[in-house]
């Protein structure tokens, strides 16, 4: 007898009729409540706003999309590539257990499905053996994966109820602090009844699946019922079963599966459908690349940014019913980590809950908590489901500014960059005090030069920042690169006004960027500043402009390895890197900064899981306690490396770290220097910037 096994065995013919009738009416219930949550999506704005939704190509994916979707699925949902990557050192393989173990059982199911009824008949044989042992073995994964959730949840439950109970004693011994950072304080990955819950009938699902298997053998037992290691061993344990019994457990096993198609719209675990949308339609845009509003969309909605959550992208809605709630978000992100309100989990779960109640969605989230965002990603970089935390925050900023919201120090930035194309204020005239007696070219003197130097604001006024921009030319200059800098006529990027919301202030000092870009006929762009290198590089497309833009180190790297310099090789342990978060996560560039210094120690968290030193978004023009300071924590884990410079990439990163090195260690010679003075002092001539004349 060839080996199989006999579909709905001892289930009468009016038992399998009132199966049907329960199956349908499951998945009618499911279907009901998931029509709910599309209509809840559709509310939002489609991707292409210009498309006609008559046309039948509105709703056809085109070659190319389905392409992209197909490379997003196998690279993020079933390659798993965000959870592999994680910080967490036992989240990840017990989310890979649970997810592959889910797959798994699910195709298992679908196949079956397929044998009964279909024409082709194919769960027999050596195909029947594989299946039963490999998905035996997939539903012993998932099992492991379940226990280890649960015992999982139950010690971060434990751990969240401390953080409640020393936040709470802290509040009662400091009532000035601010009440909010009290408020629904909890560890980033807390846990609910409904959470064990969901567990518990996966887990129920799991168990009373191998105890069916086991029944079935028990009673009905066959030569190659090996092959079902699980359930085989499972029925030796029990013994013989009686047909009786063994409807029984199949009964009971089948209740617990309409159970679950019934109640997985409102189960966390749906994050694994929607995810799988989520990744498919994830956009192609640059994660450092906010949306361009134009005066068309203002005049038409009548307002700037997002107020409601019907204001969004339907994606984005999508990818808020995708959240798991895991809280990898809120683990990485700076401000909660220094004690701040602000909880990207529960940025996502507040947007949720406006867009089932069509509140608005500042006072749900609070202004406080929207204004503490960094913008630096690393809530993005961390989230295994691709959901855009920064874009949400900063659509709900852009709303805020227009309608007066901001005040202080940042409101007082945007009105010196409206008035004196500067972030800090700053006359044009300015712009060139660096350059005395260093003959630096400029464009409107010469229009032979490859290379436009952009020096940014803080690379042409703070003191700090102009050493680095000193030492940027002189290796120029040393390497024979033919260059020029735009001096007063360079402007902000407009990078901090973006952040920070004011949308149009950004496109005004763009387009002016753009039109010297097109006057010098500019066609490549190195900065020493990441966050402009990101928005001359991302984000003035939109505005027209065709560069290849280069963040200084990556073009030093280039005439390093030509030969044209010599990279710096300090002593092992001698100096730490940190590196920029606009460079190293949202840009994707961590390699540039090791070739032009090599031998550099590393704190933990380094590359694209950097910490941010909390300048970004606007935040370095606004005033916080110096307990809540990002930089000093990130201060702290660099020179715990024992590393006596610290080296940096960044003007922002250099001002907030540098701070934070004379509040933490005041007494200790700490040196904080930029990558290209290094790399102008390995040079074998030596010579300062100063010299290069």
């Amino acid at each position: 007898m060839e080996p199989t096994r006999e579909e709905f065995l001892h289930i009468p013919t009016p038992e399998k009729a009132l199966f049907y009738l329960l199956v349908f009416t499951a998945l009618a219930v499911m279907a009901w409540q998931i029509r709910a949550r599309v209509g809840l999506w559709l509310q939002g704005r489609p991707l292409d706003e210009t498309a006609n939704p008559s046309s039948w190509r509105y709703w056809i994916p085109t070659s190319r999309d389905a392409k992209r979707w197909l490379k997003n699925i196998g690279v993020f949902v079933l390659g798993q590539k965000k959870v592999r990557s994680s910080r967490r050192r036992s989240g990840a393989p017990m989310h890979l257990f649970i997810f592959y173990g889910f797959v798994g059982l699910v195709l298992a199911t679908t196949l079956l499905g397929i044998n009964t009824y279909s024409p082709w008949k194919f769960h027999r044989g050596t195909y029947y053996k594989i299946y039963e042992s490999s998905f035996d073995t997939v539903g012993l994964v998932f099992l492991i994966g379940v226990c280890w959730a649960i015992c999982r949840r139950i010690s971060m439950t434990r751990a969240g109820n401390k953080i409640v109970r020393a936040a709470s004693a802290r509040a009662e011994s400091e009532p000035n602090l601010t009440p909010q950072l009290f408020q629904n304080r909890r560890a980033p990955m807390s846990s609910s009844r409904d959470d064990f819950l969901t567990l518990g009938l996966l887990l129920t699902l799991d168990l009373t699946g191998f105890w069916l298997e086991a029944a079935r053998i028990s009673n009905n037992p066959q030569s190659w019922d090996q092959v079902s290691y699980v359930g085989y061993a499972w029925a030796h344990i029990q013994g013989p079963f009686s047909d009786a019994a063994y409807r029984f457990v199949w009964w009971f096993h089948t209740c617990w599966v309409l159970l679950f198609f019934m109640v997985l719209p409102r189960m966390r675990i749906k994050h694994i459908v929607n995810a799988i949308f989520v990744a498919a339609g994830k956009s192609e845009v640059q994660m450092g690349e906010l949306k361009l509003v134009s005066l068309e969309e203002v005049e038409k909605t009548e307002q700037v940014g997002v107020k409601f959550a019907k204001d969004y992208s339907r994606w984005n809605l999508m990818s808020l019913d995708a959240c798991m709630e895991c809280g990898r978000c809120t683990e990485v992100c700076p401000a909660w980590n220094v004690g701040k309100v602000l909880n990207p989990k529960q940025v996502v779960q507040e947007i949720r809950t406006a867009m089932q109640s069509g509140e608005e969605i500042a006072p749900r989230i609070t202004e406080e908590a929207l204004w503490q965002c960094t913008t630096c990603n690393a809530c993005a970089e961390a989230c295994p489901v691709l959901i855009r935390h920064v874009d949400l925050i900063v659509d709900v900023r852009r709303n805020l500014v227009s309608e007066g919201a901001l005040s202080g120090a940042a409101a007082t930035m945007l009105r010196q960059t409206a008035s004196s194309s500067h972030a800090w204020g700053q006359p044009a005239s300015d712009r060139e005090d660096w350059m005395a007696g260093l003959e630096i070219p400029l464009a409107r003197e010469s229009g032979d030069f490859e290379y436009l130097f952009w020096v940014g604001c803080a690379g042409a006024t703070d003191p700090g920042a102009v050493k680095t921009t000193k030492a940027v030319a002189a290796l120029l200059k040393q390497a024979g690169v033919r260059f020029a800098c735009l001096g007063r006529e360079e402007a902000c990027t407009g990078d901090p006004a973006r952040r920070l919301g004011e949308e149009f202030l950004f496109q005004e000092k763009a387009g002016h960027n753009v039109s010297i870009f097109e006057k010098y006929h500019v066609r490549r762009i190195v900065t020493a500043c990441p966050h402009c290198f990101n928005s001359l590089k991302n984000e003035y497309g939109q505005m027209g402009a065709s560069i290849e833009v280069f963040h200084h180190t990556q073009l030093l790297s280039q005439l390093v390895s030509k030969g044209d310099l010599v990279s710096a090789k300090p002593k092992r342990g001698e100096v730490v890197l940190h590196d920029p978060c606009y460079l190293a996560r949202v840009n994707d560039e961590s390699a540039a900064p090791r070739v032009v210094v090599e031998n550099m120690s590393a704190p933990a968290e380094s590359g694209a899981k950097t910490l941010c030193c909390g300048a970004g978004g606007g935040r370095m023009w606004m005033e916080e306690p110096p307990s809540q300071r990002p930089a000093n924590r990130r201060t702290e884990g660099l020179l715990d490396t024992g590393a006596q410079t610290v080296a940096v990439a960044c003007p922002f990163c250099r001002i907030m770290l540098g701070d934070s090195i004379k509040q933490s260690r005041p007494s200790e010679e700490i040196r904080l220097v930029d990558l290209a003075e290094l790399l102008l002092e390995a040079q074998p001539k030596g010579l300062s910037p100063n010299q290069h004349t």
